[in-house]
């Protein structure tokens, strides 16, 4: 196995964040005046906003299939296609984008997501509704591909590990409010309702980061030979793998955990709002349990979710089986738990593996990311309809565990490699 930092994740942690400070002060971008938590707090917010659009149809899916008159499967390509788009527009956005005030580019990127969320509100049919979340796809790939590198232009370089933590938080928080609310207010007011909530949030999120985000130009582009780069480093492979494990495995079963929940635990409707609560609860906690494990011990932080999200995937069904609801929600509190640290986790290995290039890693993270969101869905989705919802659980503890060997065996950052850049 290649040496790594389980030992040393602490020098490597606090080596990436002086590497980036370092690095953004030689290429002219000195943290602005103005900024700071609100900022943070602003862009916490905006990874609330896009990973809910993302999101949302998941506690929605039974009543837009049935609204709609289409299977689970296919009401579930409401999910792959944004995870699908959002992946190839995290790195060509960052492409496109060059010079321009990062602050500019996510409140338009908000305004998209505003439309977007409207059109999927008014859709006749299951065709208007993709294209619709092709739209989501766009907003999405382009806000967290600029969003999650920033904590280090806004707070001190003492604070940049939290403030990656809250930014981060936005993604959990979805869990916790976003898609539970959009599923009760699907039960109370229809499935389309839930949309014209989620476009309303989107406009407030864009008019705050244009307000409280300060002026964030770019010294220099990101250049495709930069992005590519990446890839040549084995321990940017290693992490890029890792996400591409644990999401895939995490939303081909989560994406249909309501049927589910239906068909193995005997849930009814009014419970899955709280179930998905009690998950996003969980990962709220695992998101900066795990930031802060993240930042001492990279490796052992991911071993350990990777072993917890397998066992309690693959639990879930003989759970819900012998105790029912309770049973079964008890075991998808766990899974959030888990799940809830992927992405502060996975995002602070890259960062500590290419401290010299934080927006390119973060769009690099965020294809693999989104492009696993697609390939889990599209794969759950024929799981499901093949072989039914142990099929789905099977796939997704399964890939898991590959997650799990992926970390054990991989080239992880080497000491040094962060101040080093």
């Amino acid at each position: 196995m290649a040496k790594s930092e389980s030992a040393v994740g602490g020098p490597v942690a606090r080596g990436a964040v002086a590497g980036s400070q370092h690095h953004l002060a030689e290429g002219g971008l000195r943290r602005p005046r103005g900024g700071g938590w609100p900022a943070v707090g602003a862009l916490a917010a905006g990874t609330f906003t896009v990973v809910t659009s993302e999101m949302l149809p998941v506690g929605l899916l039974t009543p837009i299939g049935r609204d709609l008159g289409v299977s689970d499967g296919t009401a579930g390509l409401t999910v792959t296609v944004t995870g699908l788009v959002a992946a190839v527009a995290a790195p060509v956005l960052t492409l496109l984008i060059g010079r321009r005030d990062r602050r500019v580019v996510l409140a338009a990127l908000m305004g998209t997501l505003t439309v977007a969320n409207l059109l999927a509100a008014y859709a006749p049919n299951v065709l208007v509704l993709l294209a619709a979340r092709v739209l989501v796809g766009l907003g999405m790939g382009g806000v967290w591909a600029i969003a999650s590198g920033l904590a280090v232009r806004l707070v001190p370089e003492r604070r940049v590990a939290a403030a990656t933590s809250l930014i981060f938080s936005g993604v959990a928080a979805a869990s916790v409010l976003g898609v539970p609310a959009g599923a009760l207010v699907g039960e109370l007011a229809g499935w389309r309702a839930s949309f014209v909530v989620m476009a309303g949030v989107c406009a407030a999120v864009g008019i705050a980061l244009r307000v409280l985000l300060p002026p964030l130009p770019a010294a220099g582009a990101v250049r495709l030979g930069g992005v590519l780069g990446l890839l040549r480093r084995p321990a940017v492979r290693t992490g890029l793998l890792v996400v591409a494990l644990l999401v895939t495995g995490h939303f081909a079963a989560y994406t249909y955990v309501r049927p589910v929940l239906e068909e193995v635990a005997g849930a009814r409707p009014g419970q899955i709002g709280t179930v998905l609560l009690v998950f996003g609860v969980a990962g709220l906690a695992g998101n900066f349990v795990s930031g802060t494990g993240a930042a001492r011990a990279p490796r052992a932080t991911l071993l350990g979710i990777c072993a917890v999200l397998a066992a309690a995937v693959l639990l879930v069904p003989p759970m819900g089986r012998a105790a029912g609801v309770l049973g079964a929600a008890a075991l998808v509190a766990v899974w959030g738990l888990a799940y809830g640290g992927v992405s502060v986790s996975t995002q602070t290995w890259l960062m500590a593996a290419a401290p010299d290039a934080l927006e390119a890693s973060s769009a690099l993270f965020v294809a693999v990311f989104n492009g696993a969101i697609a390939a889990g869905a599209l794969a759950g989705g024929q799981a499901a309809d093949g072989w039914g919802t142990g099929g789905v659980i099977t796939l997704g503890g399964v890939l898991a565990a590959g997650a799990l060997l992926a970390v054990a065996l991989g080239r992880g950052p080497a000491r040094g490699a962060a101040s080093a850049g």
